[in-house]
């Protein structure tokens, strides 16, 4: 049903095909900037609230890594504002939050000499998800009406840091969208720790959509994770999993966007 949401959207919006609608215009957004303590650096921020809903009650919030205005952030905008105005999904306010340093803020530590090699810092997704939980959030909640009912959506690296998120602090947010995670940072060392983190999970009501593309060294990792999820059967968790061998991992995002976002805010 969401793949029939997404290609009637899509025939809708851009008759001309997606590659026409993937040069994106800029939102109608705010922008400003959190002090952050956690990073040591001032991060800016941009918010979206759906079409006409500024003067309806509280909303649900949808963070996003890669939020900048050159990067994920308008055509997830204007995914999210074509689902709501269809009705497939709820109003939701898009926070995106643009890179500074996107390989240090997104990685977990690593012992391999290959990942620490692909910039000159790595490894600080902790204090990322500490700038998230105790800065970033609660500025949105001054700033917004907001529910508590929270999602967050990545691909790459940022589905990495969704993934560790979802694993370290699941209680963080509500939905966990996933498009191929770099589930292979780490020689998948966070998918070997996944049996005893998903064990503690509490029956918290919360949804996981997980997606892999062609490429092996995301794919082996997701299927590894569906697997325990499916020998687990955590209390209170609704997830899927989408393997999409058709896919590849650059186009994987732009293709299950719409399906993601109507599966996980539905």
């Amino acid at each position: 049903m969401a793949d029939v949401i997404a290609l009637a959207i899509l025939l809708a919006i851009a008759p001309q095909g997606l590659s026409a609608q993937r040069v994106d215009s800029v939102p109608a957004h705010d922008s400003f900037v959190v002090q952050s303590r956690a990073l040591g650096e001032a991060r800016p921020v941009n918010v979206h609230m759906p079409i006409h809903a500024r003067a309806s009650g509280a909303l649900p919030v949808l963070y996003m890594p890669d939020g900048g205005l050159d990067e994920d952030f308008p055509h997830v905008v204007r995914a999210v504002d074509s689902l709501v105005a269809i009705g497939a999904i709820r109003p939701v306010i898009v926070v995106g939050v643009p890179n500074t340093q996107r390989r240090r803020d997104l990685t977990g530590p690593t012992t391999v000499k290959s990942d620490s090699a692909i910039a000159p810092v790595v490894g600080g997704s902790a204090a990322f998800r500490r700038f998230v939980r105790d800065e970033l959030i609660p500025e949105i909640d001054r700033r917004y009406r907001t529910t508590r009912e929270r999602a967050i959506v990545g691909e790459s690296l940022a589905g990495l840091f969704v993934m560790e998120t979802f694993l370290n602090a699941p209680a963080l947010f509500t939905h966990f969208i996933a498009l191929d995670p770099s589930l292979w940072w780490n020689r998948g060392a966070l998918v070997d720790s996944a049996a005893a983190r998903i064990a503690a999970f509490g029956a918290v009501s919360r949804s996981l959509y997980l997606a892999s593309s062609v490429e092996p060294s995301t794919a082996i990792g997701c299927a590894r994770l569906d697997a325990l999820l499916k020998a687990a059967k955590p209390r209170g968790l609704r997830w899927s999993y989408a393997p999409r061998p058709d896919l590849t991992h650059a186009n994987i995002f732009s293709s299950l966007e719409y399906a993601a976002l109507s599966e996980a805010l539905r």
